[in-house]
């Protein structure tokens, strides 16, 4: 049997003990791709696309204290008839935004955790708290931002209503110690559906998340499974899934020339082909919004204050790219799972110094050499 390599293990451990350590205080918390069943991924618009000056208002005003909840919100009636009204309705002296959307959409569930009783075994602390993080196959919303999934799955808990991608694997070691090998199939089933479904495993299955991924832990689960079952034949299962996976990070790699770089993959002067992080926006992220627009603002400011432009169109199209270009770095930082860490950033004290996109991280390569 393939077992997964010791030093892989310990690489992926020391990474994930890390990944708490240097977390930020701010919450984050078969076949080619491009192929038809890809398509549906450009009709699925993130909740910022489809209300725009709506929703760029309830979040810079704060509607709500985490930014999050609007971005998880479902709307009660068809979107374009709320931004119509909005966009009459905002004109009026006594316009109230926050009674406008309650009004009009229904707030995401939030599952409070019950106390559960601590146990001296901790095997039997943690197997108590599966129920209550488990989350049933979903039932498509429509104009909701969740990408429903066809099987349970464990969701972190709190404001994370979601499966994530890179934390799903540990989940799964502990699923493991607890004998849920059910779960952890249900897992590894739900990322395979989402792979056949957008051509990648997104960050979380949110329609805002659909831009990036997360380290590409998937041929990890699948050798993970295959260990707990004992059985190899989950590798044929699973194939032709962990190619098209493979193929999302690749993508643009035939039309590279030495020295150059397309999406996730660079091709060395050496001539190596090597991986990064990269999401494919750049603009502020629909569930850190107001965060975004402030850390791209001061990162503006501080830059200009050292400059000089021949011209005011100038000065604001130079603005502009160096806006796009932080926005960039922090979806980037977000597909990384290391949202954030001192290691993308160029100055500890200032977020807008990140630079995930000019960095070759070597966990990520290592686990598509994995893969």
């Amino acid at each position: 049997m393939r077992l997964i390599p010791s030093y892989i293990k310990c690489l992926f451990s020391y990474i994930f003990i890390l990944n708490i350590i240097f977390i930020s205080c701010n919450e984050k918390k078969s076949g080619i791709r491009n192929n038809k069943s890809d398509q549906k991924s450009e009709t699925l618009k993130s909740p910022d696309l489809i209300y725009g000056s709506l929703f760029y208002a309830v979040q810079m005003e704060q509607v709500f204290a985490d930014g999050k909840t609007f971005a998880d919100c479902i709307p009660r009636r068809p979107p374009q008839d709320i931004v119509a009204e909005f966009q009459d309705q905002q004109k009026e002296p006594d316009f109230d935004l926050r009674k406008f959307v309650l009004d009009n959409f229904d707030l995401p569930e939030n599952h409070p955790m019950p106390e559960i009783r601590m146990e001296k075994d901790i095997r039997k602390h943690i197997a108590d708290l599966w129920p209550r993080l488990t989350r049933q196959a979903d039932t498509v919303v429509k104009s909701g931002s969740l990408l429903p999934l066809p099987n349970p799955y464990i969701v972190p808990g709190g404001r994370f209503r979601e499966v994530y991608y890179w934390d799903s694997y540990f989940t799964m070691l502990g699923l493991k110690v607890s004998g849920r090998v059910d779960l952890m199939e249900h897992m590894v089933n739900n990322f395979a559906y989402l792979i056949k479904t957008h051509g990648h495993i997104p960050n979380g299955n949110r329609t805002y998340y659909l831009s990036r991924s997360q380290p590409p832990f998937f041929g990890m689960m699948v050798a993970l499974l295959a260990e707990t079952k004992g059985d190899d034949k989950v590798y044929e299962t699973y194939l032709n899934v962990l190619e098209k996976e493979y193929l999302y990070w690749m993508e643009g790699d035939k039309s590279l020339k030495p020295g150059q770089k397309s999406k996730r993959v660079v091709l060395t002067k050496e001539g190596y082909y090597l991986n990064r992080y990269f999401d494919e926006r750049n603009d502020a992220r629909p569930e850190s919004y107001r965060e975004d627009m402030l850390t791209a603002n001061e990162g503006v400011t501080d830059v200009l204050a050292g400059m000089r432009f021949a011209s005011e169109a100038a000065k604001d199209s130079f603005a502009s790219k160096r806006k796009s270009v932080i926005f960039r770095n922090l979806r980037s930082g977000a597909e990384s799972g290391w949202d954030f860490s001192s290691r993308w950033l160029s100055d500890a004290e200032k977020l807008y110094t990140l630079r995930v996109i000019h960095l070759i991280p070597v966990d990520l390569n290592c686990l598509l050499y994995f893969n």
